[in-house]
């Protein structure tokens, strides 16, 4: 604590740069709000010591001092500002200046002369040579003499800014000594007993300061609970709110307390540092150092969320899939917020689910041996439905019951057409297979003069519906399931990937596409061309009507359609309904009684029939229904009756 002739030597000259320090370092950094000071404007609060004066780092001053005028204008009122400043931002009611009859005559003018040097010269009052002593001698030699009445009016707010200072700096024993020179004046018995009062509280506070001050070297800045240095700082503050040290005291418990953040920012606790953020915000909710830790760990824990983000795409990236939902989760946990997260679970999902690519993507796996590639792909999403007819639908037939719930819990994709007649030769070309159209005689074929199908045994699979030449581009028809097997059974080895035939539940769940009526497009003939069916309003090339159709609609088209002429279901798959019937996987069952519930086949070793799902160009409204199955020998060869591809991912 600075002793009074320290502080009486700042005076002398003019307000010196350690009051100014103590000024900016202690109240406008860390109690701007008795003058109105944002606190958010305040920023490095200094520590406290015991009960008095406080040490601050200032700001690096300008070179060139300011002058009076300049530093009484400077900004906010400080109430550890040199003397001059305070004194000038007191709001006291000044003394009247008297009428003054006549000049001052050259004893009392020599009185005045002789006070205002010695004010400048820091001798305010005291003694019988000072400011105060002889402005009273010249008043009382020309009571009326306005320059002695102002010059004590001077000395008087000077004594109280003076005081007010000391006691804001906790310097009693200065104040006191003042104090009683300012009661040596007339006129001030209001000024004193506020100043009274400030001294009075300024002596219970003490020791309560200094304890505190012990306890927070001793490390109790917080804790324990009721017997803290905070607690004792609170309780000051409650007896003198506008109390500097107080003030100062608690910004440094709050120091403490982040302190114990950024360290636990050090060891990735990041739960632990938000915790003692929390408890540093109810301490002082506005202080800037509570703002800057605070960047501070926002700042660090999204650099490791991030770091910890790169690492799980590594992950993912290296096909550990594991690792990489590992990693996610810590860096969600780190920074629940962090950009890119969502993003990231979506890949991973998509990895896990779908081998990286995202459902309704298309895709096309290039051949590894040799130039070529497979069919357009088309991811089909994961979910479940109700595989089979309800009680009640229209031409339900028992091989449709009981309707069960499927979940597809893994993706897969579907060729977006039917395999076609142009990629069904090209596997033909490359590996030499014989259809069993060619070796085992023929297909059966739509006969236009009887209206029905036939066998014809010239027919192959490079022919159409009614045995003529096919064109590339349509739906490829007169081929067995055995035919279908060897072609995925060739992709499979060209591409390196797994491809075979859908199973009845992965074709029926892509077939309806989310829906749950009787079509995948709504209960009945449809109001707009979505498939190749067999419509009231179709003919035959001489002229031929469907005895049963769908009524009102007509597509164009008398057997198979090229692929992808009508609209894609809600999937984006093609031709699922119509055009051509396909093969699937399964072997065939009366009904679904013990049937997997997990979209995978339903296969018996050695089994010779297959299911065939789908409607065709010629099938009824009933063969249409989304449930519909029937049983063909996996020999079969027939003008409707085509296949699809799905690929494992």
């Amino acid at each position: 604590m600075p002793s009074k002739e320290t502080v009486q030597r700042q005076r002398a000259f003019g307000g010196a740069l350690g009051v100014l320090v103590l000024a900016f370092g202690l109240t406008y950094h860390f109690f701007p709000e008795i003058f109105h000071v944002s606190p958010e404007e305040v920023a490095n609060p200094p520590s406290p010591v015991t009960g008095g004066l406080t040490h601050a780092t200032p700001a690096r001053a300008s070179s060139v001092p300011p002058t009076a005028q300049e530093e009484l204008n400077a900004g906010p009122p400080l109430t550890l500002a040199p003397t001059a400043v305070i004194a000038s931002r007191l709001n006291r009611a000044h003394i009247p200046l008297p009428e003054q009859l006549t000049a001052d005559p050259p004893e009392v003018r020599a009185l005045i002369e002789r006070a205002g040097k010695a004010f400048l010269a820091g001798q305010v009052a005291g003694d019988k040579n000072s400011a105060a002593a002889l402005y009273q001698q010249a008043i009382k030699l020309k009571p009326d003499s306005r320059a002695a009445v102002q010059g004590l009016d001077q000395v008087r707010t000077h004594l109280i800014a003076e005081i007010t200072q000391d006691i804001a700096i906790g310097d009693s024993e200065a104040a006191g000594t003042l104090l009683d020179n300012l009661k040596a004046l007339p006129n001030t018995a209001s000024d004193v007993a506020p100043l009274e009062a400030s001294m009075k509280t300024l002596i219970t506070v003490r020791p309560m300061l200094a304890q505190a001050a012990d306890l927070l070297q001793q490390g109790h800045g917080d804790k324990p609970s009721g017997d803290d240095a905070l607690d004792l700082y609170r309780q000051v503050q409650k007896l003198d709110p506008e109390n500097a040290v107080a003030a100062q005291g608690i910004l440094q418990v709050q120091r403490v307390v982040l302190d114990r953040a950024l360290a636990a920012v050090a060891q990735n606790d990041f739960s632990g540092a938000e915790a003692a953020i929390d408890e540093a915000q109810s301490i002082q909710p506005s202080s800037p150092q509570l703002q800057d830790v605070r960047g501070q760990v926002d700042n660090i824990r999204q650099q490791r969320a991030t770091g910890v983000l790169a690492q799980a795409r590594s992950a993912l990236d290296a096909g550990n899939i594991a690792l990489a939902k590992q990693l996610a989760g810590q860096a969600q946990s780190i920074s629940p917020t962090l950009a890119g997260i969502e993003a990231f679970e979506e890949q991973l999902t998509n990895a896990r689910l779908y081998a990286n690519y995202k459902p309704g993507q298309v895709f096309t796996d290039r051949f590894v041996d040799m130039t070529g590639q497979s069919p357009t792909m088309l991811v089909v999403p994961t979910g479940n439905f109700m595989m089979g007819a309800p009680d009640g639908e229209e031409g339900r037939t028992d091989a449709q019951t009981p309707q069960h719930q499927v979940t597809i819990d893994k993706g897969f994709a579907l060729s977006q057409t039917d395999i076609t007649v142009g990629q069904f030769r090209e596997f033909v070309r490359a590996s030499g297979y014989k259809p069993d159209s060619v070796t085992g005689g023929g297909a059966s074929v739509y006969d236009e003069r009887t209206g029905v199908m036939r066998d014809d045994s010239s027919a192959t699979w490079e022919d159409d519906y009614a045995g003529h030449a096919a064109a590339n581009n349509l739906p490829v028809v007169n081929i067995s399931w055995n035919d279908a097997n060897a072609y995925v059974q060739w992709l499979s080895q060209r591409t390196g990937k797994k491809y075979r035939l859908p199973s009845e539940s992965e074709f029926e769940y892509a077939l309806r596409a989310g829906s749950t009526t009787r079509y995948w497009w709504g209960k009945g003939a449809p109001a707009t061309k979505v498939e190749n069916l067999t419509g009231s309003l179709d003919r035959s090339p001489s002229g031929r009507r469907w005895s049963h159709s769908f009524h009102g609609y007509g597509d164009g088209y008398w057997g198979p359609a090229p692929v992808m002429s009508f609209s894609p279901n809600a999937f984006g798959l093609f031709d699922m309904d119509g055009n051509v019937s396909e093969w699937m996987t399964d072997c065939w069952h009366d009904n679904y009684i013990r049937a997997p519930v997990d979209g995978s086949a339903w296969v018996n070793p050695g089994c010779s029939v297959r299911v065939v799902r789908g409607g065709s160009w010629g099938s009824s409204p009933e063969q249409a229904n989304s449930a519909y199955r029937q049983g063909a020998d996996a020999s079969v060869r027939s003008g409707r009756v085509g296949f699809r591809i799905l690929r494992e991912l």
